[in-house]
């Protein structure tokens, strides 16, 4: 029956199943691939992804000279663009929303402008971002912190509309409360728990927006080096970086959950 609960270890063997099935299924059409043309690097084996795991951590420059390992320049400049992106991007939106959602002289001019252009693909807007921040760290925050900014203010503004009521308010204004009181014990607290899922899902398409920004212009970062090593058909190091952004995602998601645990113990979201 629909959600109807089955044991704790029959989910967990499920989903191991679940990740040796795709594993296998993996290998098998590399073999497969491979039996056709014996060249090919398309799909390549756990064999030929470990090569490029060696490559990925080789040194680099000379031994009078030596420079840090591939894998770690890219991932370095990935995560400082995109840490500093998101975090320029969430103190924005949580102002601009909290702001909309509290004063309606506020909200009036904003909400237009920010729900029509929430609904523009941010990446139909590098030109933009080329033109007005260049191609250095500049464009890299205005490309993440824009790309999330105006999707996130209109949810966190539809949060203090939704879920703090009239009554709250007036309760804390009998009570002697101030305006930023009130703004801070009554509004953002109890949003709070909203604004950590809103920054979760926009985890993913802030990541979206970096990795296409560093195939287009930069020299470093993971978008950057899958953009040549797939012009070069080194897919076993293409992969591997895939998979490095999934990772990215899965401790951000679960960093993120276990924030609210800790700062929203009373929330019982998912």
């Amino acid at each position: 029956m629909i959600r109807r609960s089955i044991p704790t270890w029959l989910f967990i063997a499920l989903a191991v199943a679940g990740v040796v099935v795709l594993l296998v299924s993996y290998e098998l059409l590399s073999q497969r691939q491979t039996r056709i043309n014996p060249k090919q690097t398309t799909i390549p084996s756990f064999e030929k992804l470990g090569d490029g795991v060696k490559r990925m951590f080789a040194r680099q420059g000379s031994e009078e000279n030596p420079k840090p390992a591939m894998f770690w320049t890219d991932m370095r400049a990935t995560l400082w663009r995109l840490l500093f992106g998101l975090g320029v991007g969430v103190l924005a939106s949580i102002v601009v929303g909290v702001m909309m959602g509290a004063y309606r002289w506020i909200e009036a001019p904003l909400s237009p402008i920010v729900m029509f252009l929430s609904k523009i693909p941010p990446t139909g807007m590098m030109p933009i971002y080329f033109a007005i921040a260049g191609t250095d760290q500049r464009m890299f925050t205005s490309m993440v912190a824009l790309g999330i900014f105006f999707s996130m203010t209109q949810a966190i503004y539809q949060s203090v509309r939704d879920n703090v009521t009239d009554e709250a308010i007036n309760k804390a204004y009998t009570l002697g409360a101030s305006e930023s009181e009130v703004i801070y014990e009554v509004i953002w607290k109890q949003i709070l728990p909203n604004v950590i899922d809103c920054i979760r899902a926009q985890i993913g398409p802030a990541m979206i927006f970096l990795i296409a920004a560093e195939m287009v212009v930069s020299d470093a970062g993971l978008g950057y080096q899958i953009r040549m090593q797939s012009r070069v058909l080194n897919m076993n190091i293409v992969f591997v970086y895939l998979f490095v952004l999934g990772m990215i995602g899965v401790v951000a998601e679960y960093s993120l959950l276990w924030l609210r645990h800790r700062m929203c113990p009373w929330f019982k979201g998912a």
